[in-house]
């Protein structure tokens, strides 16, 4: 690759790491521009080079939520564990299972989303009035952690996305929280696969390291302005990004 190819999938990086750390979603930014600049590139190799360059992105952003927003350690790292695990069998299944099938699904999934933040606009604007119960919590985000850490391993886009959507709604996390809570997971997640295509030989070390640097002082600038600006602006950015995902999967799937 040229010095140019470098430098657009170096700005690519750092604006997935910004969407990424206010609502989730930069894959569909990264895993575009990697197949463009390199068309040859095998798709198992674009996401183990992208998710290198998440898992600094998604640390990053949890060191930065950690130090202004309480986070319950004891049932997120476990929680972060699962993550990995299931991640690391949904890249596994990566190549047995007809991944068109599942691009309609999330879609409508998003549609959902969208439909939902919209006509509901009190969700993960505060914090529920009565708190959920420990055993709430921690099934809830265990089953969460487990479920969506298998898509992200498997397909992945929206992944912080749902995360922040399921933990706003059942739990009655405002919407700065709920993204803090996400990112412990995503990271989770994004290390089991990384670990997988590592193993398995598809990652692109030199690219996704320097994809990296971007995605951190994008993932630490957009952690600051969600924790800045509030859960209003979190849920703007979140209708934009899912509309923007739906668009885009949408001109994958049929464009």
């Amino acid at each position: 690759m040229e010095i140019g190819d470098w430098a657009v999938l170096l700005t690519a990086a750092t604006a997935a790491g910004w969407v990424d750390a206010v609502v989730g979603g930069g894959g569909l930014i990264i895993l575009p521009m990697l197949f463009l600049v390199a068309p040859g590139i095998a798709p198992q190799t674009a996401l183990g080079t992208n998710k290198l360059a998440a898992v600094a992105g998604t640390s990053a952003s949890v060191a930065t939520f950690a130090r202004k927003v309480p986070m319950r350690w004891r049932v997120l790292l476990p929680a972060a564990v699962i993550a990995a695990v299931t991640a690391g069998i949904g890249a596994a299944a990566v190549s047995l299972i007809d991944r068109d099938l599942f691009i309609p699904i999330v879609m409508v999934v998003l549609v959902g989303v969208a439909v939902f933040v919209t006509m509901r606009p009190s969700i993960g604007m505060t914090l529920a009035t009565h708190p959920p119960t420990r055993r709430k919590v921690v099934l809830t985000v265990a089953l969460a952690a487990g479920l969506i850490g298998f898509y992200d391993g498997l397909l992945g886009p929206g992944t912080g996305t749902f995360l922040i959507i399921t933990f706003a709604t059942l739990l009655g996390t405002e919407f700065v929280r709920a993204a803090a809570m996400a990112k412990v997971i995503n990271c989770g997640s994004n290390i089991g696969a990384l670990i997988f295509f590592g193993v398995t030989g598809h990652i692109l070390w030199v690219l996704g390291a320097t994809m990296a640097v971007g995605n951190v002082l994008g993932a630490v600038v957009g952690s600051h302005m969600a924790l800045r600006k509030g859960a209003e602006f979190v849920r703007i950015v979140l209708l934009v990004v899912v509309v923007g995902m739906v668009i885009r999967l949408g001109w994958q799937q049929f464009g």
